[in-house]
């Protein structure tokens, strides 16, 4: 996407954070928002990687309000100091995307010794999130937007075994955190009633980026075929940069995204009870009711 002009002014003057953003629909979506005039502040834990998305969005865009934080997300601490940076350095937050995440077909444990599916694809944005609900809400209208999948009408939360220790799946575990990213969506919305922060997940669709070819070269060739019938990277990007910046979804809170349009997800993605059990788990695994 070029932006050949003066960019226009549709998001001036708002703050979107993004994780994810040095490369696929977060870079594209990074991309997008600041043609529209946001500052966009990428979120990424390669340096090089980094700063070489910010120079390719600044070089298309013409725009000098790009900026960069590194952060491994898989780690509650490195979650922590991205936060602290955050807030040294701005003062309000209008538009945050989650949408960093990974597949793990062998089960991994992240810094924190949790399954790594469900501690970078949940936990870490759900610390984020909270971590920085006091700014969203003292920035309102802002909007939180979470990337989620529809792999999770595939999923239920398996409390009993959260981490799946006892019976891995690489599917299993990764649809189960993407029914978690709509569950914490819904019960995100019903807290945030009457705030002016909105709350809303999407699938992006089926997209060709390097998801996934972390898994070895079995793996790796399954999904260079995949990508022969993929969603571009800039058009997985659509529906997240429409979630971020139209005034038609200003207010609209706690729906499931997809194709730019509000879709029914799983039926119990809208469990309440489930939500608030999840919540309850995820904020003890984070350490935010201690």
């Amino acid at each position: 996407m070029k932006f050949p002009t003066k960019m226009t002014s549709a998001m001036q003057g708002k703050i979107c954070l993004i994780t994810g953003a040095t490369q696929g629909i977060g870079r594209e979506t990074a991309l997008a928002l600041a043609g529209l005039g946001a500052t966009v502040v990428l979120v990424g834990r390669n340096p090089e990687q980094t700063t070489a998305a910010a120079r390719m969005i600044q070089a298309n865009t013409g725009s000098p309000h790009v900026e960069t934080m590194l952060a491994d997300l898989s780690s509650f601490q490195q979650v922590h100091r991205l936060v602290d940076d955050f807030h040294r350095r701005y003062d309000r937050l209008n538009v945050l995307i989650n949408n960093a995440g990974g597949v793990f077909f062998h089960r991994q444990l992240s810094p924190d010794h949790l399954e790594m599916t469900l501690a970078l694809n949940h936990l870490s944005p759900f610390l984020l999130t909270n971590l920085l609900l006091d700014t969203l809400k003292s920035s309102a209208p802002s909007r939180v937007i979470n990337v989620s999948s529809v792999a999770h009408a595939f999923a239920r939360i398996h409390f009993e075994d959260l981490q799946l220790a006892r019976k891995y799946s690489g599917w299993s575990a990764y649809a189960q955190s993407k029914l978690a990213t709509v569950l914490f969506t819904y019960e995100l919305a019903r807290r945030l009633a009457g705030s002016r922060v909105t709350a809303n997940a999407v699938h992006p669709g089926y997209v060709a980026t390097h998801f996934g070819m972390n898994n070895g070269w079995l793996y790796r060739l399954v999904f260079e075929v995949g990508r022969l019938v993929a969603l571009s990277p800039q058009q997985g990007s659509e529906t997240i940069t429409y979630l971020a910046s139209s005034p038609a979804v200003e207010g609209v809170s706690g729906k499931y995204f997809v194709n730019k349009r509000a879709r029914r997800s799983s039926g119990i993605s809208y469990d309440a009870r489930v939500a608030g059990r999840l919540w309850q788990v995820s904020a003890t695994m984070t350490g935010l009711d201690g």
